[in-house]
């Protein structure tokens, strides 16, 4: 039985940490809001801890799962924080998707305090978070993926290193990128169908089964149709993610005009209201022009 700690226990983190319950591991949880995790704990059989640093104790691994680059320093650093409470040759796996500095600053201080450190952020969303079947991209020391592969396999359809100390989370960005342009091309798709007074649902019957196919189509069509988007990953969250991208892109010299067109159109979602819709709202602002 392998003693596993896990930080943050939103939609994503929630099941995760119960995967690695089930899996036989024995975990304890720190959530910002106790009752939360302590809720967690009684559903589980796992345990709950006030802080980082407790949760940390004695742990092989520590997983975070939290919301940006000022929550993993908060439960990474400080008095209260994780790597304070972790021992000598273990290892802290971050889940969260954030920005290459943070990344790099914190696998220095886990260095410097004789732990491991790999960035493995995440895809799939809450239905992969709750199915154990999460794609996993990572970086870090080759020894420290290989320690630490196993206890994520818990919940990963696959995982893979990537390369060395933030290839996880650059690779995360292209991630991002890439589902950026399919949500705004199927919306697009979908508008155009509904404007031309076509069933939206026999059309993409047809078009997903040859090249226009993808992931957001086959998951997003229906609900996008029936002006549902209360089930996926937010608009606030892709916006940050958008906005690394975007920082990144500047920083290596590299070009994404479409993505920063499409960070724009989830800014005029936020507007219309929908920071807290999923993803696939982009249909939202084009019915919006009408």
């Amino acid at each position: 039985m392998t003693k596993v700690a896990f930080l943050g226990l939103g939609v994503m983190g929630y099941p995760m940490a119960a995967h690695l319950q089930k899996a036989g591991h024995d975990v304890t949880v720190y959530n910002r809001t106790t009752a939360k995790a302590e809720a967690w704990a009684a559903a589980t059989g796992g345990r709950a801890a006030a802080t980082p640093r407790e949760a940390a104790a004695e742990a092989q691994f520590v997983m975070a799962c939290v919301g940006n680059d000022d929550d993993l320093r908060s439960v990474c650093l400080g008095p209260d924080g994780g790597f304070a409470g972790m021992a000598s040759g273990s290892t802290f796996v971050d889940h969260t998707t954030v920005s290459a500095q943070v990344t790099r600053e914190l696998y220095a201080a886990a260095q410097e305090a004789g732990l491991g450190f790999v960035d493995a952020p995440i895809s799939g969303g809450q239905a992969g978070a709750e199915n154990g079947a999460l794609s996993i991209m990572c970086g870090g020391d080759a020894d420290q993926y290989t320690k630490a592969e196993p206890i994520m396999a818990a919940y990963a359809r696959i995982c893979r290193r990537i390369g060395d100390s933030g290839a996880g989370q650059m690779t995360k960005m292209c991630n991002q990128i890439a589902i950026a342009g399919l949500v705004q091309g199927l919306s697009e798709a979908l508008h155009f169908a509904e404007k031309a007074g076509l069933d939206g649902r026999a059309v993409v019957e047809v078009i997903s089964q040859g090249a226009a196919g993808s992931w957001q189509m086959a998951n997003r069509y229906e609900t996008m149709l029936e002006d549902q988007f209360d089930h996926g990953f937010a608009v606030d969250w892709m916006r940050k993610d958008l906005g690394i991208c975007l920082d990144t892109a500047d920083d290596i010299n590299a070009s994404l005009p479409v993505t920063a067109l499409v960070d724009q159109f989830y800014k005029d979602v936020q507007k219309l209201g929908g920071g807290r819709w999923d993803t696939s709202a982009l249909i939202k602002r084009l019915r919006a022009l009408d």
